[in-house]
């Protein structure tokens, strides 16, 4: 039975009846009475054709279509009141306030095309680590791809329930609904961003000739994983609970979720020209990729100085995105852009761009012509190790195992080799990762120290720190108890002790203490910058200092693999616990029951972790010659730079060690990124403090010191491009076109990102994998791909 409309001059008449729970989204009133909605232009055209079905019933409504509405058409909601003054403007267009518990969460279904997406995302994220540039498996793409498929099993799926006692559920609950959506898409997301625990296996594979134990491996994986959940919910009541705290990449999400899952056919136009546009662009994304890719690299890499100035080496190592400094270079390479141009707020793009100008633009050009910071003779481009002559760093003579096994350094032959050096960019990326770490800690004191005060003074009085209507709608629904996270914590710190006590990651055992600590004092500045900005900051190579000096102590292992080991521990579980609040935070938005969504979150981790170690292997052996660099990669694109990184990282800080580094004048100049860290944050505030209106709270340090830190290594093509298109997108669409940017901007973005990343795929199985080679011409020309010849001379 549905809901009949009668059509009263300007008002339309709903009979709400359970009928309308069929539809999968609301509930009937629990007086059973009619209610009355005004008509709203934003509801309704003025052709009210559109609103309707065509046998004349009500269209499929969900209740936020309504709710937020009173009878004459204005807004329902008292945003002066105590429930909502505290929750920003920009939440409040775009989350619901209404709730319907009965609805189902965890289903088969959800389930089902959960796990599909997350090992699709799995392969696709993983293959990225090893190359220069790519764009991140897209979660908009889940979002919209889940949802036609969801229908289509609630379709098709039998009413059948499986019987298994208390655990017995149905292949079919009923239609289809926004929660089981919601939690695809956060599956999918946790389980889909690769795993920094596989760099170890990858690592001791590439550079040591170890093939770690899989055992090992995955329980490392888990163990790293599970130990975000911990980390997570130490800031969970400041981050998630705190609706001053936007997430701005979870509200993006949100955005899209709402769009698709209205029910009107008002909503339906709208969800089918977004659609569309989705369909064309992926579509238009995945054929283009073919040219910078394969075809055309050319495309990849435009530098207009080099083709004015063909002979002047000069002016080509300014002008040459490979190898060069890339100054106005544009990229028709999506890889080189990503949605970032979309999901990064403007402020956040120029301050990224603004770090890009400075190491890449300035400091690069400088050092390299001014022979400053060993230029040349350490190639600046690169984050290798060289000795002081420049050669090559034997950073394997340096290991050598002692009586007891213990992997030591060889004095004697350290004597013979010396000091590992660094090129230009790699030592500043040191100084910038100082003053970023340190950054970070004293920007949150600064800035964000009344809300860390306020959650901290309600726990202490034992009450909820929030009671805005979200915080009400979600206290409704159980969280997990104490002793569940003294489980979820102790499940972790044994699995990574077990592994650490096998001795195959040569870590000492008593380090591991000290990583937790720092892993988690690290936890909340880290996650409260990216709450606000949605700006993914790394936590740089501070622990690698710490770990250094630990280990010069006698009986200490110096294996690089070791400092590695620590690290993940102690900083890139900030990686995963990051995305754990990011999708608690829609569950957030969404009333989702955090119970569940902390469980498919785990789950997602353990389905993900041994396709990360499956594609890995994968990758190591079709593409070993590349990404160990044994050979040059003519695209520039397989060059495995971030396990390299971290390599040189290991060597510098674990087998040589900070005493030998900074008792050289090479290396003591970067300790002063220290005081850069501490003194520019408070120097920014005071400046906010005198002039609140100049917005001097938007010029974060934290992330200025982050982007100067990024390495670019021998691809600088795509910084400029990206901010281009991110002025244009975020700047002038977002301020004067705001209903096209609403309309098309998250999809756009998704759909390029899914377009490049199923076209990577296509090409690494299809013609990586078959030994394809495109042959060479004037647009994949063997001596110089953007015809920067005078750049080798």
């Amino acid at each position: 039975m549905s809901a009949k409309v009668e059509d009263q001059h300007d008002e339309i008449v709903v009979t709400r009846s359970p009928s309308l729970r069929e539809d999968g989204i609301s509930s009937p009133d629990s007086d059973g009475k009619d209610e009355k909605f005004g008509s709203s232009p934003e509801l309704y055209p003025q052709d009210k054709t559109l609103a309707y079905e065509a046998e004349g019933y009500v269209p499929k409504a969900t209740f936020d279509d309504f709710a937020e509405r009173d009878e004459d058409g204005t807004e329902k909601y008292d945003w002066e009141s105590e429930e909502f003054k505290n929750i920003p403007e920009i939440v409040r267009q775009t989350v619901s306030f209404e709730d319907d518990p009965s609805l189902p969460v965890i289903t088969f279904r959800a389930v089902l095309l959960a796990s599909i997406f997350c090992i699709i995302g799995s392969i696709v994220s993983q293959i990225s680590y090893f190359r220069t540039t790519t764009a991140p498996f897209p979660v908009f793409f889940v979002i919209l791809a889940s949802h036609p498929l969801g229908k289509f099993l609630a379709r098709v799926l039998p009413d059948y329930r499986v019987p298994l006692g208390r655990f017995s559920f149905s292949l079919n609950p009923g239609p289809f609904n926004v929660k089981e959506h919601v939690i695809i898409g956060i599956a999918a997301n946790a389980g889909s961003q690769g795993q920094w625990a596989t760099f170890i296996p990858t690592n001791a594979a590439l550079y040591y000739n170890i093939t770690l134990e899989p055992a090992i491996a995955l329980f490392f994986g888990w163990g790293a994983s599970l130990l975000g959940f911990s980390f997570a919910a130490m800031v969970r009541p400041i981050l998630v609970d705190d609706p001053q705290f936007l997430f701005p990449l979870s509200l993006q999400q949100v955005a899209v979720y709402r769009s698709i899952q209205g029910t009107t056919e008002l909503h339906l136009s709208k969800s089918r020209k977004q659609m569309k546009v989705f369909g064309w662009i992926f579509l238009g994304i995945f054929l283009w990729q073919f040219l910078p890719a394969f075809m055309f690299p050319f495309v990849a890499s435009l530098a207009p100085l080099c083709w004015f100035a063909s002979r002047n080496h000069n002016v080509n190592f300014l002008g040459a995105g490979r190898g060069g400094a890339g100054l106005l270079n544009i990229t028709l390479d999506w890889s080189n852009i990503t949605s970032t141009v979309i999901t990064y707020p403007y402020s956040v793009q120029v301050i990224v761009f603004a770090s890009f100008v400075l190491t890449t633009w300035v400091l690069i050009p400088v050092a390299y012509f001014g022979n400053l910071w060993g230029s040349p003779t350490y190639n600046i481009m690169s984050n290798g190790v060289f000795q002081k002559n420049g050669s090559a760093y034997p950073f394997n003579s340096l290991l050598q195992t002692d009586a007891s096994g213990l992997q030591v350094f060889n004095e004697t032959k350290y004597e013979e080799v010396g000091l590992a050096y660094s090129g230009a960019q790699f030592l500043w990326e040191i100084f910038m990762w100082y003053a970023s770490y340190i950054s970070s800690f004293v920007w949150c004191g600064l800035f964000l120290a009344p809300n860390i005060a306020h959650c901290w003074r309600s726990w202490r009085r034992r009450e909820n720190a929030h009671n805005d209507r979200l915080s009400k709608l979600i206290h409704k629904y159980p969280g997990l108890t104490w002793w569940e996270w003294v489980i979820l914590t102790i499940i972790p710190f044994f699995m990574l002790l077990g592994v650490i006590l096998s001795k195959q990651l040569y870590m000492p055992i008593w380090t591991y203490f000290v990583a937790l600590g720092f892993g988690a004092a690290a936890m909340l500045p880290m996650s409260l910058i990216y709450a606000v900005s949605g700006y993914p900051m790394k936590v740089g190579i501070f622990n690698e200092l710490i770990y250094g000096y630990m280990i010069e102590a006698k009986g200490s292992s110096r294996h690089p693999l070791g400092q590695l080991a620590y690290r993940v521990i102690s900083g890139n579980v900030w990686y995963d616990a990051r995305t754990v609040l990011e999708d608690q935070k829609i569950g957030h938005y969404f009333h989702l029951p955090p119970r569940v969504v902390i469980g498919i979150q785990i789950l997602a981790n353990m389905i993900a972790l041994p396709v990360n170690y499956g594609v890995m292997r994968w990758v190591i052996s079709s593409k070993f010659e590349y990404v160990s660099g044994q050979k040059a990669d003519p695209g520039g694109q397989w060059t495995g730079q971030q396990f390299k990184s971290y390599n040189t990282d290991g060597i510098q800080y674990s087998l040589v060690g900070p005493k030998r580094l900074f008792e050289s004048t090479v290396y003591k100049p970067v300790t002063y990124g220290f005081v850069a860290g501490a003194v520019l944050p408070a120097v920014i505030y005071l400046l906010h403090r005198k002039f609140p209106k100049a917005k001097f709270n938007l010029w974060n340090t934290t992330i200025f010191f982050s982007g100067c830190a990024t390495f670019h290594g021998n691809l600088s093509t795509g910084p400029f491009t990206t901010f281009l298109i991110g002025t244009f997108w975020n700047f002038y669409l977002f301020r004067y076109r705001r209903k096209f940017w609403n309309m098309y901007a998250y999809i756009s973005g998704a759909a390029a990102d899914t377009g490049f990343n199923f076209n990577l795929l296509f090409i690494f199985i299809f013609l990586g994998t078959t030994g394809a080679v495109m042959p060479h011409w004037w647009g994949n020309n063997k001596d110089s791909i953007e015809r920067c010849f005078a750049l080798k001379k």
